[in-house]
């Protein structure tokens, strides 16, 4: 059974991991993977650590993550042996009900399945932008929901 709960520090490891295996599959369709880093060596770690987290747990084991900074839902990932087990969507309303009204997120537009699931969960597109990801060219989505 999957459980949910705040972040806490022992955490750390369990949630790098989790985005570091996570990771090339968001950039799929997107950006070039030589663009992908582990999060330890990425300049946005320290954005990881400053938002508010929330995990995923199957027994012990930290499954999947969601982190909010203010109204920006800034990060959801959830460990690729457990995609479609509807972690992912509980973690994102983990995420709505922290942040509240104006909740808001950026996705790359490769990245279809993340759209999806933001989609059936109120947002919408507000605006696209062209972005960098390690060097390498992204197109962002810029997605908010409805309140």
């Amino acid at each position: 059974m999957i459980t949910y709960r705040p972040y806490e520090d022992k955490d750390w490891q369990a949630i790098c991991q989790i985005h570091d295996r996570a990771r090339p599959d968001e950039l799929k369709g997107s950006c070039d993977p030589r663009g992908f880093i582990p999060i330890e060596q990425d300049k946005e770690v320290e954005d990881l650590k400053r938002s508010k987290k929330f995990v995923a747990c199957d027994g012990e084991s930290v499954v999947g993550f969601v982190g909010v900074d203010e109204d920006y839902l800034a990060w959801l990932y959830v460990d690729p042996s457990y995609y479609g087990k509807g972690i992912g969507r509980e973690l994102l309303r983990i995420g709505i009900r922290e942040i509240g009204a104006g909740a808001w997120t950026i996705v790359l537009d490769g990245n279809k399945a993340a759209i999806k699931l933001y989609e059936s969960e109120g947002f919408q597109e507000i605006g696209r932008f062209n972005g960098e990801n390690n060097g390498y060219p992204v197109t962002c989505v810029k997605m908010k929901r409805a309140e």
